[in-house]
């Protein structure tokens, strides 16, 4: 007998099945049908059976990419009362490891080879205290350290995240709060169960999770998944599934303006960008081209939607206003420009190891972008920290540096974002080094980054620039070296 739990989003998905069954959930890039709901549960017990061993409470790494069994194994860790930590493919493999020892993982769900070809099922592996990994369906111990003591508020959903130190934290959600963003976001831009999402952004992405797989478990949302991020493959297989929703990027829709004898998209009635601002030339671009209008999205981690353009505007940094369930009050209420505070039920319930409340906590969350406030919305205008936004994944500095200030030859570093076309943002250095080629140092740091907080362009210095108060300006060394076109 299947139990909920008094989990939100397992009563509901209860509700889903039943009304669904045997329609179509998922489908391939080729428009076949990859699972229905009905198989979804069916991989939810399977998945819930591996991992039966495992206490309550223990965290549980899924590193999949866009595999049809997200669902399910997510299904499957909230009936066993455990904590999901997703992880991008492309995380380098010395911060994973990290990720294991922080969070104590107790089983990583990973793709075998022949998952990757025919899309078959995924493969959950015990982790060792040492951050090696055994077959789950191995009876010996696990031998990786015990349960995180939650203090009575165990949380559904880690997202990983660099926050605002160099050392790697996580989001703490509950089910109840990935609901709320889930409603925010349907409600807000009329998403329905007569839709059919594709999905390129990654799931693991905090985009992607609630626009993509909770509008699947909790509204019906059927989803077409695409692991193939090549512009022309994915226009392609929008085309082919006949989607009428696409989550994207700016850079998406600016290849697919510049792109010769792109298909119609008939079927395709809301176009959503998100994870950095959306040029307006881009916006105008595609709407001469495929007819259809791009509405810009800004969201954060910590607390989901934030706001929306209902009706596309020729303003650069434009977002619109508050979605529904969402407030937003300005710091400096005097001020056009300010921070902001967001008011709604889908804010995280905290980070995690360490608490930061005066950021994130009660309700409430404080992003570090600064706001105006328009008549018609809002529009960002910049960033009151030093994270870098690189195609709307937030890296911080100070993890850069540190990992290059441990190449041999290097004596000082810092680390900077710039303007970027295409990525809103890229990573820059500067570097006082001996002996060490440009070529070497990235080769280090490729081995041993993820690939989007490698920097795009290393500067030799013979000191570390400060301006004239003898401090050195992450702002003005981005001004100093821009992006050459």
């Amino acid at each position: 007998m299947r139990t909920t739990l008094g989990d939100r989003i397992l009563e509901v998905w209860e509700a889903t099945r039943t009304k669904n069954r045997d329609r179509a959930a998922i489908f391939d890039a080729q428009g076949r049908v990859a699972r229905t709901f009905s198989e979804i549960e069916e991989g939810a017990e399977h998945f819930a059976a591996e991992l039966k061993a495992i206490e309550p409470g223990r965290v549980v790494a899924i590193q999949i990419g866009n595999h049809p069994d997200w669902p399910s194994l997510f299904l499957a860790c909230l009936r066993k009362q455990l904590v999901v930590l997703p992880l991008e493919q492309t995380i380098a493999e010395e911060q994973r490891k990290s990720a294991f020892q922080i969070f104590n993982l107790a089983a990583l769900a990973s793709l075998s080879s022949r998952a990757k070809v025919e899309g078959s099922r995924c493969v959950i592996f015990k982790v060792t205290s040492a951050g090696s990994l055994d077959s789950a369906r191995d009876d010996r111990p696990m031998v990786a350290a015990g349960p995180i003591d939650w203090q009575g508020q165990r949380p559904s959903l880690l997202k990983l995240t660099s926050g605002t130190t160099a050392a790697p934290r996580a989001i703490r959600f509950r089910s109840e709060q990935l609901l709320a963003d889930c409603e925010n976001i349907c409600e807000t831009m009329g998403i329905s169960q007569r839709d059919l999402n594709f999905g390129v952004i990654p799931i693991s992405h905090s985009y992607g999770f609630s626009n993509l797989l909770t509008p699947l478990i909790v509204r019906g949302v059927s989803l077409a998944l695409s692991s193939d991020r090549m512009p022309r493959a994915i226009i392609d297989a929008l085309a082919a599934t006949r989607a009428s929703v696409f989550p994207g990027m700016p850079v998406f829709y600016q290849s697919f303006c510049e792109m010769a004898q792109a298909p119609s998209l008939p079927d395709l009635r809301l176009c959503i960008s998100a994870g950095a601002p959306l040029p307006s030339e881009t916006a105008q671009g595609f709407c001469g081209k495929f007819g259809r209008e791009i509405h810009s999205f800004y969201g954060a981690s910590e607390c989901g939607g934030i706001c929306y353009v209902r009706k596309a505007q020729p303003v650069q940094g434009f977002v619109g206003e508050a979605m529904s369930g969402v407030e937003i009050e300005q710091v400096d209420p005097d001020n056009p420009i300010s921070p902001i505070r967001v008011r709604s039920r889908a804010v995280a319930a905290g980070y995690f190891p360490e608490p930061d409340e005066d950021k994130l906590g009660h309700g409430i969350f404080a992003p570090d972008d600064l706001l105006e406030k328009t008549k018609g919305g809002y529009r960002i205008v910049g960033r009151g920290s030093d994270l870098i936004n690189v195609a709307g994944k937030k890296v911080h500095p100070a993890e850069v540096e540190a990992e290059i200030l441990r190449c041999q030859g290097v004596r000082a570093a810092i680390v900077f974002g710039r303007e970027s076309e295409r990525r809103n943002e890229e990573i820059a250095a500067c570097v006082v080094a001996k002996g060490l080629s440009e070529r070497e140092l990235l080769t280090h740091c490729r081995v041993r980054l993820s690939s989007w907080q490698v920097p795009r362009r290393i500067y030799f210095v013979e000191a570390i620039p400060v301006n004239e108060r003898g401090k050195t300006s992450r702002r003005e060394l981005a001004r100093r070296y821009p992006v050459v076109r």
